[in-house]
């Protein structure tokens, strides 16, 4: 009995050192409350930069449906010239087209503005016809693309009382469309008088 009593002593013993051991660890430290994490934004996607408006030029099946060339015809008479001139202003810059009498030589030139380095072709349209022209860069400062006709030629006619306006196509210049007012009448009038 002795001997289950030595052993018991030990058990109890060996229990309460292992008790006392447990008393000198520190016990573990309460959880901390960690916040709920919020739901994760899922990556948006970059958007694309928004492109630029595309300007898309209308396309017209007759030229008289294309809208007037911004502008106003001023008649000016010089010495030994008259001159009927389209544009949007007072300055050279701002010209898009001239019809200019020469009365000694009762020809009409016909102006547009734009470059060329060598004879073009000018396309006159109207109401009641369309013709062809040569058009060559002028010598003057500024430049421009002329063509001349006699003041008799009846398409002079036909672009003065062309039904509201008539157009005037260069290569490699934006075409016009101008209203067939009265300066361009006055001018071919002061060629054949």
């Amino acid at each position: 009995m002795q001997l289950i009593r030595m052993r018991t002593a030990t058990r109890v013993s060996a229990l309460l050192g292992a008790l006392t051991l447990a008393a000198c660890v520190p016990p573990s430290p309460e959880p901390t409350l960690v916040p709920s994490p919020s739901p994760t934004p899922s990556p948006t996607q970059a958007q694309p930069e928004a492109a630029p408006p595309q300007v898309v030029s209308p396309s017209f099946d007759n030229w008289m449906d294309a809208p007037q060339t911004p502008g106003d015809w001023t008649y000016v008479a010089e010495a030994g010239e008259t001159l009927a001139v389209f544009g949007t202003g007072n300055t050279t810059d701002t010209v898009d087209l001239i019809l200019r009498c020469d009365p000694g030589s009762r020809r009409i030139g016909i102006a547009r503005s734009g470059q060329a380095s060598r004879q073009v072709e000018m396309l006159i349209r109207t109401e009641t016809q369309d013709r062809r022209l040569t058009a060559s860069p002028s010598a003057s400062s500024r430049p421009l693309i002329v063509a001349e006709l006699a003041a008799s030629d009846p398409l002079l006619d036909a672009m003065a009382f062309s039904k509201g306006r008539f157009a005037v196509e260069v290569a490699g210049v934006q075409p016009i469309f101008v209203p067939a007012w009265p300066e361009v009448t006055r001018v071919v009038e002061d060629c054949r008088n």
